[in-house]
């Protein structure tokens, strides 16, 4: 399966196309929600965003491996990082791109400046610059998929 391209300039028009009233395929998150989503993992990727492995740890390389096959990711995964609970922190969906733009920036030059960096992700464990690239191209393919932007 071919995933997204990990491009600012390819995904941002993707983004842009959405608003307040899109509706997801499957799943309960609202557009601006997934975009907020987007960028949480980001930091994820960052290290901002403290986690504990969630998974045991003899299925990290398992994990792992799928990160690199051409299965996507599942339909309505649940992760603790992103509940249905959780509110929304942008007033508009404008702001809410606005915001993954301005992080994924961020992720982009971090990565510039770190190569040797790793980080944890609570479902996939200690990710390193080429793991969290991959893991955004299908996370970015899955949720585009979910509203409909890409097949």
């Amino acid at each position: 399966m071919p995933f997204l391209e990990a491009d600012l300039n390819k995904i941002l028009p993707l983004l842009n196309s959405l608003n307040k009233d899109s509706k997801p395929l499957w799943g309960s998150m609202s557009a601006q929600r997934m975009i907020e989503h987007l960028s949480d993992t980001i930091d994820l990727a960052l290290g901002k965003t403290t986690v504990k492995l969630e998974i045991p740890e003899d299925r990290v390389d398992k994990a792992q491996a799928f990160l690199f096959s051409e299965h996507p990711m599942p339909k309505n995964f649940k992760v603790s990082f992103a509940t249905e609970e959780m509110k929304l922190r942008n007033d508009h969906i404008s702001s809410a791109i606005q915001e993954f733009e301005r992080k994924w920036k961020q992720f982009e030059s971090f990565i510039d400046q770190n190569p040797g960096f790793s980080n944890l992700h609570p479902n996939f464990g200690e990710l390193n610059k080429d793991q969290w690239i991959r893991l955004h191209r299908k996370h970015l393919t899955h949720h585009m998929e979910q509203f409909g932007l890409v097949k």
